[in-house]
């Protein structure tokens, strides 16, 4: 039996319009497994990993569920990261723009009056807990006229330690809303969370994608550096002599095209794969990377699983993989049918335990603390002292 179209699971025209110019002709599994259940209206609790394509799974049927004249915000999704609620608003934009709605940013780090008339006018609004907070302190937003709450990365948020704004910021929501549970996992606390914040007749969906594991003939190396230092690091590892075609990985899409541009100034040729792409771009990039004119290719989690080149002698991790998972979806393009390969991994300061704890899942804790770097600090840091959860929420 085949795969539902987006068209099978009920999504609009404009919408289906707006996926097809993004080259997005197929859903993903996670996709074909919720987009139907939200549609109908139900409350949703989903399993699925980082990278799986579930930021298009709620976002899809949210923009065709929102009205273009609803009191607004209509539509809220909480993240646990600053990161993550720009990547899901860059995800989502031209779909909701294609029913004429209006996406909103709100995390911490940036002028306050800004987010804060952006919010207010939009129809859908992506924030951290501790910046929405403020907002909500402030009387500067209202969360009355929410329909849709998705809470994505739930169990993330968890271990940062934001539950209490969450359960603070749910409460302010009307009790009659469509809720939208998103985590890596349904069990423990993220499970009796998801149970309290959703309806009891709420639609459940496990999605475990199949991971290969990463070619024994993979070598690894984790490279130790600060920040500033991951450009320089970069140019040095494409000018190595004996690398091929290469895969480099970003988290968002605006990432990759300004790494691209990045490269291009310091004389190397790089082409950009994400979703913002049409297919036409894609395909011509992808030709271009698979016969030799550009060796260099970047790309994002998401448009990746596009890509089965042969002959990749690297993959590097510009930046880091969200989980073991993605970690070995990006490694794992490398070093098939019995050939070497290399997957080079930077590792920022903050980044360290996460990384830290991905190798050893992998059995790479020998390669993790051998490795060191250009710009590498003498030592990881020791892990400040856990700040109070107000502060965390502040990210």
């Amino acid at each position: 039996m085949s795969s539902p179209s987006f068209a099978d699971l009920g999504v609009s025209r404009p919408v289906l319009g707006a996926l097809a110019e993004r080259g997005f002709d197929a859903p993903f599994a996670v996709q074909s497994l919720v987009i139907a259940d939200v549609l109908a209206g139900h409350d949703v609790l989903a399993q699925s990993p980082t990278g799986s394509g579930k930021t298009l799974a709620f976002g899809v049927p949210m923009v065709d569920r929102i009205a273009a004249d609803a009191r607004r915000p209509a539509g809220l999704i909480l993240a646990p990261t600053r990161e993550l609620a720009c990547q899901i608003v860059e995800e989502i934009r031209t779909v909701a723009h294609s029913r004429a709605l209006s996406t909103a940013v709100v995390h911490g780090g940036v002028g306050i009056q800004r987010q804060a008339r952006l919010a207010a006018k939009a129809h859908i609004v992506a924030a951290t807990p501790g910046r929405l907070e403020d907002l909500l302190e402030r009387r500067e937003i209202t969360l009355e006229h929410v329909r849709m709450l998705v809470l994505d990365e739930a169990d993330r948020m968890l271990d940062m330690g934001f539950k209490p704004a969450v359960d603070r910021i749910v409460a302010k929501t009307p009790r009659e809303r469509q809720t939208l549970f998103f985590s890596a996992t349904l069990e423990g606390e993220a499970g009796r969370v998801a149970a309290a914040y959703t309806a009891r007749d709420a639609r459940r969906h496990v999605h475990r994608p199949t991971i290969e594991p990463v070619p024994a003939e993979v070598k690894h190396r984790f490279v130790h550096l600060v920040h500033d230092a991951k450009l320089d690091a970069l140019v040095t590892e494409l000018g190595n002599e004996s690398r091929g075609r290469t895969l480099v990985f970003v988290r968002t899409k605006r990432g990759a095209d300004r790494l691209v541009k990045r490269l291009g100034a310091q004389g190397m040729q790089a082409v950009a794969m994400h979703g913002d792409k049409s297919q036409s771009q894609r395909d011509r990039a992808l030709a271009r990377f698979e016969a030799g004119d550009i060796d260099t290719l970047v790309a994002t989690d998401v448009a990746s699983r596009g890509i089965d080149v042969p002959n990749v002698t690297h993959v590097i991790n510009f930046d880091a993989p969200e989980d073991r998972d993605a970690y070995v979806h990006r490694v794992g393009r490398t070093g098939r049918a019995g050939c070497a390969g290399a997957g080079v991994s930077f590792v920022v300061d903050d980044q360290i335990a996460d990384m830290r704890r991905i190798a050893a899942q992998l059995g790479l804790s020998g390669e993790f603390d051998r490795d060191r770097g250009p710009g590498s600090p003498a030592s990881p840091r020791p892990r400040s002292r856990p700040r109070s959860s107000r502060s965390r929420s502040r990210r």
